[in-house]
């Protein structure tokens, strides 16, 4: 065998691995045994079978798992890579589906698309987003996961990744902060918790966008938190419309203190969103608020 096949063939007993791992593990908490579609090591094909026009720029996309049986096989918080030749350049996002392993035989994500010649700095607009808008019923997009250094793995318990040994830690008080499409990856850890009548873990959400119209999911997040006592949502928007009873302006310490759980050993604050608000906004304000390092996180 030459080193290409060596290599193909380590790769395809990587991706076995993997699979069985997580399916075993499944089946040892209790859940139906299901076979899993992603490869941490491999891209593989699925196709788009229905797409959905929720806003101006916001697009729902179904792909096809392959069989009814089969899984995604992303853990909660995970991410995964798409990957596309676009104009003749390798172009590779991480998405976050906002269906979970509770659906079989397909995944959904739901993206919003950067137009060229909308933002002045942005001209080109989003690469992957644009692409994926014109894909058509039957197309195919490669995906690789799952990756992520960030796994929400129930009852409170938190798995980072970040050193080479795994860190789990506990809490009672889960305060998320998103940014624009960073709602995703926090809508799983969301989702997770309140489907799970013995997690009573209390979890609350900031989510920053630059206008209301910009807001993603937000029907489904207010649905959320109006049938669960331990969910709470507060927006913050850069511009406010007349009538806007939530924040104006950009992340602070008075939207952390008055809706995310306080300073504690038990609390744990996620953060996923543009970098410039994590490293600006996010942290500052966390660290002027007390928080110290172990209570928070971005990923």
């Amino acid at each position: 065998m030459d080193s290409t096949g060596v290599v193909a063939a380590a790769v395809a007993v990587v991706c076995v691995v993997a699979a069985l791992a997580f399916f075993f593990t499944r089946g040892a908490s209790g859940k139906a045994k299901a076979p899993v579609a992603l490869c941490p090591t491999e891209k593989r094909p699925f196709k788009l079978i229905k797409k959905q026009i929720v806003s101006h720029d916001t697009r729902k996309f179904t792909f096809e798992l392959p069989s009814p049986d089969h899984i995604l096989g992303l853990p909660v918080g995970n991410h995964m890579y798409l990957s596309a030749t676009i104009n003749g350049e390798l172009v590779i996002r991480p998405y976050t589906p906002v269906s979970s392993d509770d659906e079989r035989g397909y995944f959904e994500l739901v993206i919003k698309v950067y137009f060229a010649n909308v933002h002045p700095k942005f001209p080109e607009g989003g690469k992957m987003s644009q692409y994926l808008d014109t894909l058509g019923i039957g197309d195919t997009v490669d995906v690789r996961g799952p990756l992520g250094k960030v796994t929400y793995l129930g009852g409170g318990d938190i798995q980072y990744k970040e050193k080479s040994t795994p860190e789990i830690r506990h809490a009672t008080d889960i305060g998320l902060i998103a940014g624009g499409t960073g709602i995703t990856p926090m809508l799983q850890i969301i989702k997770a918790i309140l489907k799970n009548p013995k997690d009573t873990t209390k979890v609350s959400l900031l989510f920053a966008n630059q206008t209301e119209k910009d807001i993603l999911l937000r029907e489904e997040l207010e649905a959320l938190a109006t049938e669960h006592k331990n969910f709470s949502l507060w927006y913050a928007v850069d511009k406010g419309s007349e009538g806007w009873k939530y924040s104006v302006g950009f992340v602070n310490d008075e939207m952390i203190s008055g809706h995310l759980p306080p300073p504690s050993t038990t609390t744990q604050i996620l953060m996923c969103g543009p970098p410039p608000m994590i490293k600006f906004a996010c942290i500052p304000n966390l660290e002027k608020l007390g928080y110290s390092p172990q209570m928070y996180v971005a990923f």
